[in-house]
């Protein structure tokens, strides 16, 4: 016959459980059983001694022996003893073995079964025999008279009526045990059922199976997967967590308070209500973060994924820049049209003079900063950005210079320092200059903030003595008059000492000392929501060059910004 198997673990674990509560239970009776057994024979054992020693020491007994008729003293005493004491039989004899009383009368006066040697050499002994009643548990005495012994006492009771009570303890035994097994399958099934709905049925394979599953898919997707408790400890931490928020090995377990993140993100983890897509900046990377509490009639943790956007996030940079190139090379479009119609114009009112000298002098004024660039930066794409960035300041109203110590070779940089992370450095800092020192609000500062000394942003180097250089438009460099007369960002990009410098001065209002620190914190700006991003991205761009960012009173009136990024490898590896 087949008894089928249960498929859940739960079923599989109730049915395990039940068979070894039964062979507790049966073996702790059979183990009862026993030692029941064994006491009841010594029990009755010293019961018997007790009736056997009492009757030997009694005086009646050795006065009834020396009577001619020992048995009908001896009968009627051992028949109310024997009912007295609870035991089956006291016979009296004599040392021959001659008996003088019995339970059944009809036995008096034949020789006793059993062994009585021991008894006549003057001690009390025990045994297990089988006399008329059946085997029975049995204690001769030898009686003493002036130190001779003149008759025999045994007592005795039947195994039959030892194992009748062992059958009654047994009884009540087993009832208990009957009892202690129903009580053990209640509360298996109670704690299997709680069980089975946590495992939701399914049985140890198909566990096993879907932690398999579950190991596979936590290494292989690329997002982040964070999962804390409730008491917002790391209870679970894919490899891609891991690497985007550069933890360890041994995070889980840790509160997500120690774990050393940025504190707008640290403050995520923490929350209690859900987010959905916020972006969070590390040191390295662009986050976009979505959490989730697990509820379940208590809050239980949450679940956090996470996304990489630093990628994508320089490429909307770039897309920006872009669009503005676009924008500055459509408005220089249509002012080249002006022009030629301003040449034309002069041509057909016979001032071919006039006409070739304002073509000349426009073509120069756009050649020379055209010219500057090329022959000072080698990398391309730096020298695009900076003739973009130009293009655009000019539409803004702001001239942008580009200082004469300012020169990059073609092939200096390393491969280290991508030229995407050096756009992202340079064209925010450069938009940042021009919208401070067009007349817009300032993006880092207030527009009466006064000139302040130097000041450094946390884990950036004092700005170095020999570095500010002079406007070359100025009778008096580095005054906030000459600065203001004209709105100016001035640019430097140059390799100095092993370590590419690049810095950019404005003649906007500058930082407040309170607020050097503050101004790379992501969503920091004076220009309303959805701004302060720039800034954020630039020192992350330099951190992942190993570089600094410093930001200090600038010559001109403004804000001083200068990134300085290694270009040996041995500093980079420091």
């Amino acid at each position: 016959m087949h008894i089928p198997r249960p498929r859940s673990l739960a079923g599989q674990l109730f049915a395990m459980q039940v068979v070894l509560v039964a062979a507790i239970v049966a073996g702790c009776a059979f183990f009862a059983y026993l030692t029941d057994r064994e006491q009841a024979e010594e029990t009755a054992r010293r019961q018997v001694t007790a009736t056997a020693t009492a009757v030997a020491d009694s005086p009646s007994v050795v006065a009834a022996v020396r009577s001619p008729d020992p048995t009908a003293v001896l009968q009627p005493y051992a028949e109310r003893l024997r009912k007295d004491s609870g035991v089956n039989f006291v016979v009296i004899m004599a040392p021959d073995g001659t008996r003088w009383t019995h339970p059944e009368p009809d036995q008096i006066g034949r020789t006793y079964l059993g062994h009585i040697d021991e008894a006549l050499r003057g001690r009390t002994f025990s045994e297990t025999h089988m006399g008329v009643l059946g085997r029975s548990v049995r204690t001769v005495a030898p009686v003493r008279e002036d130190g001779r012994i003149v008759a025999l006492v045994s007592s005795g009771i039947t195994i039959d009526r030892i194992s009748e009570q062992v059958r009654e303890q047994v009884t009540a035994l087993l009832g208990m045990a009957g009892v202690a097994l129903a009580l053990g399958g209640v509360g298996t099934y109670v704690i299997n059922a709680r069980l089975r709905r946590h495992t939701h049925g399914m049985n140890a394979s198909e566990l096993s199976r879907m932690h398999d599953y579950h190991e596979a898919t936590l290494h292989a997707v690329r997002e982040g997967l964070l999962m804390l408790d409730g008491r917002r400890r790391i209870a679970l931490i894919n490899d891609g967590a891991r690497e985007l928020l550069g933890l360890d090995a041994d995070v889980v377990g840790r509160s997500a308070g120690e774990l050393g993140l940025p504190p707008g993100l640290t403050g995520v983890l923490l929350a209690s209500e859900a987010r959905v897509d916020e972006l969070h900046l590390t040191a390295d990377r662009v986050l976009v973060v979505s959490t989730q509490p697990v509820v379940g009639g208590e809050r239980r943790g949450t679940v956090v994924t996470l996304r990489d956007h630093t990628e994508l996030q320089a490429l909307t940079g770039e897309l920006d820049s872009e669009r503005g190139f676009t924008q500055a090379l459509r408005a220089q479009a249509h002012e080249a049209a002006n022009r030629l119609h301003t040449v034309v114009s002069l041509i057909e009112l016979g001032r071919a003079d006039e006409a070739v000298e304002f073509a000349t002098a426009e073509l120069e004024l756009a050649q020379v900063l055209t010219d500057r660039v090329v022959s000072a930066v080698g990398e391309p794409v730096l020298a695009a950005l900076l003739l973009g960035k130009a293009a655009q300041a000019n539409e803004s109203g702001v001239e942008l210079v580009l200082t004469d110590d300012s020169r990059i070779d073609d092939g200096v940089l390393p491969p280290w320092l991508p030229p995407r992370d050096l756009v992202t450095v340079l064209g925010n800092l450069i938009d940042n200059a021009v919208e401070a020192s067009s007349g817009a609000p300032a993006t880092d500062a207030p527009a009466d903030a006064a000139p302040r000394p130097h000041a450094t942003v946390p884990g950036a180097r004092s700005s170095r003595s020999g570095d500010t250089e002079a406007d070359p438009h100025s009778s008096s460099p580095g005054t906030a008059g000459s600065a203001h007369r004209h709105p100016r960002v001035v640019v430097t990009a140059r390799t100095d000492d092993g370590e590419l410098v690049l810095r950019v001065s404005d003649s906007g209002p500058g930082v407040r000392s309170g607020d050097v620190e503050a101004v790379f914190e992501r969503g920091w700006s004076t220009r309303g929501p959805g701004r302060g991003l720039g800034l954020a991205l630039v020192r992350q761009a330099a951190h992942r060059g190993r570089g600094t960012v410093e930001v200090e009173q600038g010559p001109y009136g403004g804000a001083q910004f200068t990134v300085r990024l290694p270009l040996r490898a041995a500093e980079v590896s420091a």
